[in-house]
């Protein structure tokens, strides 16, 4: 289906710059001949209709001529970051059952046993046009796209063409026109890249691809500029990163695509207000449902606390249901699921998984429909939906149920601050607390004092620390599985003076707020609370410095004046009070 409408766009416009990349310019004419002749080869290596044929290439001319002659051969493509360890990209060849991957003929020495390589180098124009291409329907799989599995191994998400059609052609979310230049920058074992690479090449649009390393944000925009492109994607946390330093060079651009984790409303007004001639897209949606299930198009700034994902775009539905999967009130939270044609198939040989995610839809007027729990909780606000937070990222901190989501939402509303991250970390006791990292100029006072001006005591993160940057992820997102195992003994910023303790007695109760918090280097002038401190563990304190002083210090003169000096001074009135 994808390779028969390409060949369509093909023969309809022949002249047109299909590809535009560093290894080589081709027409649609052009592409189409190798195509043709680089399936030939494909063939007789053995991808055939039903076979998985693994894709482990740089981003260039020649890569896309190789999905483009898998696809012609009616067999499916798996994408393998060469980032993977070893020991990931085997089990993925494995899982897919993969006995051919297209590299470069300085690519994989190393395959797994029954996986043989094939060099892409040679895509050329030699050997005879025409090639009698596979037939593939709505329904047979395109490609399989590995996302992290619960167990730690990788789970294969199987997607048919009908899902890619329904995410690019005659779409309502991002219109194409011939005259569109989109940039494919994406990994290809990312699903941002089905919407690179195949919303232009279905539409007779043009698809320049950059060099196969690594650009700065400012690179990414230079090459943007100077390639004319109209419709670039990037990650929130790239996002936010080319808003603080190349706006200038996206000014052609007519539609600018951010997604794949929770926008800053400061950077979208940002982008909105530096770019008045473009239309800034958040982009939501699982693997499961072909890169975008939601779109929120804007063109003016967002002027809640959130900006939300939009509504459905074209060929999908979306319902926000409770947990016996009753629709919710408006303005209600409820996990939402997502339906329509970009549903995928389930997970490749995992019945009892795809059973546990996929439904049949109730809602639907279509015999056989089927539905996606997104494990996402979002509420609907009018025509729009509002993203709240993982299901599965709810931790409970000392009893209460926390969303890290809802605090990161109010951290990057505190100005200065232009990134946010909340994971879960052990604490020195064996508990669990909050871990909140930062990018800008606002002090982690100020953030501080905000959240624990907003949030309810036990939301509010243990720990604050500032970044030069947050770490991200392959595929561009926040990499909170490092930030989680960063150490976190050293005393947060919490003042601009740091004072040691003076006396004898406050050496004493810094050591104990040391040993009970898992910290060091506790200051007299410290604020227990801005350190991290909690009612609970203020109990625990007070308790401690009875037993050793046989004083009663009340929890209301200790949250008085909640410093080592302070709780010391309290500690030193009691005992001239005992008679």
């Amino acid at each position: 289906m994808m390779d028969e409408m390409f060949r369509q766009v093909a023969a309809r416009h022949p002249a047109r710059t299909a590809v535009r990349a560093w290894d080589g310019e081709l027409t649609y004419a052009e592409l189409h001949r190798r195509v043709d002749r680089f399936a030939r080869r494909l063939r007789q290596a053995g991808a055939v209709p039903g076979t998985v044929v693994g894709v482990h290439l740089p981003r260039s001319a020649a890569t896309v001529v190789g999905l483009l002659a898998i696809l012609r051969c009616g067999a499916a493509y798996v994408a393998l970051d060469d980032r993977y360890p070893p020991e990931r990209r085997d089990a993925i060849l494995r899982d897919a059952a993969v006995e051919l991957v297209l590299t470069t003929s300085a690519g994989l020495s190393d395959l797994p046993a029954g996986c043989r390589a094939l060099p892409v180098e040679d895509t050329g124009d030699d050997g005879p046009a025409g090639f009698a291409a596979g037939q593939s329907g709505p329904a047979h799989l395109a490609y399989l796209a590995y996302t992290s599995g619960s167990t730690g191994l990788p789970k294969g998400v199987c997607v048919p063409h009908r899902a890619v059609v329904r995410l690019v052609v005659d779409s309502d979310f991002l219109p194409v026109r011939p005259d569109d230049v989109f940039v494919q920058y994406a990994p290809l074992a990312f699903d941002a890249s089905t919407l690179e690479v195949w919303a232009p090449l279905l539409n007779g649009a043009c698809l320049v691809v950059p060099p196969p390393v690594d650009l700065s944000p400012e690179e990414l925009c230079a090459f943007v500029a100077e390639h004319g492109a109209t419709v670039l994607w990037l990650t929130a946390g790239l996002f936010h990163r080319v808003v603080e330093v190349g706006l200038d060079h996206l000014r052609g651009l007519r539609h600018l695509i951010a997604g794949g984790d929770v926008l800053s409303v400061a950077h979208v007004n940002r982008a909105v207000t530096a770019l008045p001639d473009t239309v800034l897209i958040n982009g939501y949606g699982p693997t499961e449902n072909t890169t975008f299930s939601t779109c929120h198009r804007m063109s003016s700034l967002v002027t809640g606390s959130t900006v939300p994902i939009g509504r459905p775009i074209r060929g999908t539905t979306a319902y926000v249901l409770d947990d016996r999967l009753g629709p919710v009130d408006d303005g209600q939270v409820g996990e939402l699921y997502v339906g329509g044609s970009g549903i995928a198939h389930g997970y490749l040989g995992d019945p009892a998984l795809t059973a546990a995610r996929f439904f049949a839809d109730p809602f639907a007027a279509t015999p056989g429909a089927r539905m996606y729990r997104t494990g996402d909780l979002v509420r609907r606000t009018g025509e729009h939906l509002e993203f709240v937070g993982r299901r599965d990222r709810q931790v409970k901190i000392r009893g209460f149920r926390v969303e890290p989501a809802e605090v990161e939402a109010v951290a990057v509303g505190v100005p200065g601050v232009t990134g946010a991250a909340v994971v879960v970390q052990d604490d020195a006791r064996g508990g669990r607390r909050l871990a909140a990292f930062l990018t800008g100029t606002a002090s982690v006072l100020d953030l501080r004092r905000r959240l624990t001006a907003v949030l309810p005591s036990y939301a509010v993160p243990a720990r604050v620390t500032r970044l030069d940057v947050l770490p991200l992820t392959a595929n561009g997102k926040v990499d909170r599985t490092e930030l989680a195992s960063r150490e976190s003994h050293s005393r947060p910023e919490v003042s601009a003076d740091h004072r040691k303790p003076g006396t004898e007695l406050e050496l004493t109760i810094t050591q104990l707020w040391e040993d009970l918090m898992g910290l060091d280097g506790i200051g007299a002038d410290d604020d227990f609370f801005e350190l991290g401190g909690h009612s609970l563990l203020g109990v625990q304190i007070l308790t401690e410095l009875r037993q050793a002083h046989g004083v009663e210090v009340s929890p209301l003169a200790f949250y008085t004046d909640p410093t080592p000096a302070g709780l010391a001074r309290t500690v030193q009135a009691a005992h001239r009070e005992l008679p």
